[in-house]
């Protein structure tokens, strides 16, 4: 069955990603779980969304733009404290810092076989970030406003570790391209600031 947030992660997903996911059962392949979180704070009087650009190295995940988090160990106890910890632990955000809003739509990643959970927190000062460089080569600090701004999403030709010179539906972001699970998940926190201002 599915969900408003798997619509609006639709909206970012490549074409190639949609047929795949319809082709086989998730849980069938025992992914795995990870979790995000999509870190608001204030900055110079904006509020603002923190990005991570990942390193380069051997993975599929290398040198892509996402948000702060990573697996669930068998230690976390819930969704919400692994993102809690991973933010800690990859951009120093200390979690007691953080009020988590809500959690969002999960997001399944077929070339590592995770289920992403993403978290909505938010801190009320600017957090001074730390970052754990074997996991993160740069913070973006992107503003809300550019998030919503129509005009910031876009598509690129893109080679993906799963598939040569596709269409891919992204954002463009502080300069930075931002597509696949990444993007799904930011078009679903689009449509759920929208609807939040609208009401």
């Amino acid at each position: 069955m599915s969900v408003p947030g798997e619509s609006s992660h639709f909206i970012m997903a490549p074409e190639i990603r949609i047929q795949e996911l319809n082709r086989f059962k998730i849980e069938e392949r025992n992914p795995r779980n990870a979790a995000v979180m999509m870190l608001f704070y204030p900055k110079e009087a904006h509020a603002h969304i923190a990005l991570i650009l990942r390193p380069e190295y051997e993975g599929v995940h290398s040198g892509q733009i996402a948000l702060p988090g990573g697996k669930v160990e068998t230690y976390d106890r819930s969704y919400t404290e692994a993102a809690l910890r991973e933010t800690q632990e990859e951009v120093g955000v200390i979690r007691n810092t953080v009020n988590v809003l809500k959690s969002l739509t999960k997001v399944y990643i077929p070339p590592s076989n995770f289920w992403v959970h993403p978290f909505l927190g938010y801190t009320e000062n600017k957090p001074d970030f730390v970052l754990q460089k074997e996991e993160v080569a740069k913070v973006i600090e992107v503003p809300v406003s550019e998030l919503l701004n129509d005009r910031n999403v876009t598509s690129q030709m893109l080679s993906t570790s799963y598939a040569k010179n596709i269409e891919v539906p992204s954002f463009e972001l502080n300069g930075y391209v931002v597509w696949g699970a990444t993007a799904m998940m930011l078009s679903e926190l689009k449509m759920f600031i929208r609807t939040s201002i609208a009401l």
